[in-house]
C-alpha cells in the first residue's frame, strides 16, 4: 500500500476514541518490528523520523527503506518528519516523498510560532501534506530538543493559533514530558486543560509528544545486562489510554523502543559472549520492537483492529 497522509485516520481516531501510535524509527530492525506489530494488530501506525535519524540514516536510506517496508503491506502507513525545527527541513521532507510533518516553533514567541508554522501549511496543503504544529513546551530532552520547564498550552490561545496558521493538527503540552527521566515524583497529567482545548477546538486533532510510559521491566531488565539507567519515569498508560477519549488522536512514543532494543541486545550478548553474528543482536531487538508495539496498540492507544 502507498503511504497515506493521516487525515481520514485521524478523522475516524477522534470519533472512535482511540489514538495512533506514533513511533520513532532509527534502523531497519525498528521498522519491521513497528510493522510487524500493526500487521498483527490490524492497526493504522506512523512512522517518525527525526532530524536525527535522518542525520544518522540518511534521507533517501531510510525514505527507500519504508518504501520496501510497506510495499506489500495492507495496513495504512504514515511517514511523518518528528520535531522540524524550520521551514526548510519540512519543505526537505515534503518534497523527499514524507505525507506528514510537525513543525515545532514552540520555542519561540506566539506570533513567531503562528508565522514558520503557517508558512509551512501553505506548502504543504497544495502538496496533500499534512501538518502537526505544537503549541506550548514539553519539559526534558529529546535529540535536540531541549526544554527546562514546562509551558503548558493555553485553550484560547490554541483556538487563535489553529485560525491563524491553518495546521491540521496541534502537539499541547498537558503534563507530559520528553525523554526517559521525566519526573522526579508521579506523572500528573492536566485533563482538566485537555478538556477545555477539546471543547475550544471541536473535532480537532490533538497530539501528545513525550508519551513514553517507560516500562520499569524493561529498565530493569537492560540494568541486569549491564545498563545504568536509573531514575527512570513514565506516563501511566491508563492516562494515556484516557488522554485518547480526549481528542488526542497521535500519540508519540520513542524512549520505550530505545530501551526495549537496549535491553534485548544487552540480554544476547551478555547470555551468549560467544556470539559476534549481528544479526542474533539485531534480530532480538527486532523481536522485542514488536511486542512492546503491539502491546501500545492493543492496550494502550486502542488501535488494535481499526482497519
Amino acid at each position: 500500500m502507498p503511504l497515506v497522509a493521516p487525515h481520514e485516520l485521524f478523522k475516524k481516531a477522534y470519533e472512535g476514541k482511540y489514538a495512533i501510535g506514533g513511533f520513532n524509527v532509527n534502523n531497519m530492525e525498528i521498522l519491521q518490528g513497528i510493522l510487524l506489530a500493526a500487521e498483527q494488530e490490524r492497526s493504522p501506525v506512523i512512522l517518525q523520523i527525526s532530524a536525527g535519524a535522518r542525520k544518522y540514516a540518511g534521507h533517501d536510506y531510510i525514505v527507500k527503506m519504508v518504501e520496501a517496508a510497506t510495499a506489500k503491506t495492507d495496513v495504512p502507513v504514515v511517514l511523518h518528519l518528528d520535531h522540524g525545527a524550520d521551514f526548510k527541513i519540512c519543505k526537505d521532507v515534503i518534497d523527499g516523498g514524507f505525507t506528514s510533518v510537525m513543525i515545532d516553533g514552540s520555542h519561540h514567541p506566539f506570533e513567531e510560532n503562528i508565522a514558520v508554522s503557517k508558512e509551512v501549511v501553505e506548502y504543504a496543503k497544495p502538496r496533500g501534506v499534512w501538518v502537526e504544529a505544537e503549541l506550548g513546551m514539553l519539559k526534558g530532552i529529546e535529540e535536540d530538543v531541549v526544554a527546562e520547564e514546562h509551558v503548558f498550552t493555553e485553550p484560547e490561545e490554541a483556538v487563535e493559533f489553529v485560525e491563524k496558521t491553518g495546521a491540521n493538527s496541534l502537539a499541547v503540552a498537558i503534563g507530559t514530558s520528553h525523554g526517559a527521566y521525566k519526573f522526579k515524583g508521579s506523572a500528573v497529567l492536566d485533563f482538566d486543560r485537555l478538556e477545555k482545548i477539546q471543547a475550544a477546538l471541536p473535532g480537532y486533532p490533538l497530539v501528545l509528544h513525550g508519551a513514553s510510559s517507560v516500562p520499569q521491566e524493561l529498565v530493569e531488565k537492560a540494568n541486569k545486562y549491564g545498563a545504568k539507567i536509573d531514575g527512570t519515569t513514565g506516563i501511566p498508560e491508563d492516562m494515556l489510554r484516557k488522554a485518547a477519549t480526549l481528542g488526542v488522536v497521535k500519540i508519540n512514543i520513542d524512549t520505550d523502543i530505545r530501551i526495549a532494543v537496549t535491553a534485548a541486545m544487552r540480554e544476547v550478548m551478555i547470555n551468549d559472549p560467544r556470539e559476534f553474528d549481528p544479526r542474533k543482536f539485531f534480530g532480538a531487538a527486532r523481536d522485542a520492537v514488536k511486542e512492546l508495539v503491539a502491546h501500545k496498540m492493543r492496550n494502550v492507544l486502542g488501535s488494535s483492529g481499526k482497519i
